[in-house]
């Protein structure tokens, strides 16, 4: 069998959590989009609906969804922004806060069953490579390069991706 490709290893192990985040958030009739908002919102302070897309890394219609589900079972609630007038804030309602600590629980136990099975020298390396991939990304500098390395690096990706 051919090496996985890094890319695939990503996105197979995002899926996974992604889908097992989804079947625990089931049971208390949520999705790992609303625990995620829940925990992305700052539950003393509010947090302005501009900043939770790219806190959360999702594309604004998705959010508009998430966020009106989210409204409609009385999870938050929105306020004018005092700063801003033009913007909103939103907060947690006491349900909303009740459920954020479900989900936070629901990520640390997450964090502490992987760190049972994982030492911390190849956690720390993990993060190290992650980080390092995000670099690489935010740069912009995995497909800037000369022709002839593009061409080569098309070569292998189209080999290591024939799984």
């Amino acid at each position: 069998m051919k090496d996985k490709t890094i890319d695939y290893v990503l996105r197979a192990t995002w899926q996974a959590v992604s889908r097992m985040y989804n079947e625990e958030a089931a049971k208390y009739d949520a999705t790992m989009a609303t625990g995620f908002a829940l925990l992305s919102i700052d539950k003393e302070d509010g947090t302005p609906s501009t900043a939770l897309g790219p806190r959360m890394g999702m594309e604004a219609t998705s959010l508009t969804r998430t966020l009106k589900t989210m409204e409609e079972k009385g999870l938050i609630f929105r306020k004018k922004n005092p700063d801003d007038g033009r913007g909103v804030l939103l907060y947690l309602t006491p349900f909303g806060k009740e459920k954020r600590e479900l989900s936070k629980n629901t990520v640390l136990k997450f964090n502490e069953t992987v760190k049972q099975h994982v030492s911390e020298e190849k956690l720390a390396h993990f993060m190290e490579v992650a980080e390092i991939i995000n670099e690489l990304i935010h740069e912009k500098s995995i497909f800037t390069t000369t022709e002839n390395e593009s061409n080569e690096g098309t070569t292998v990706m189209n080999e290591n991706t024939q799984q």
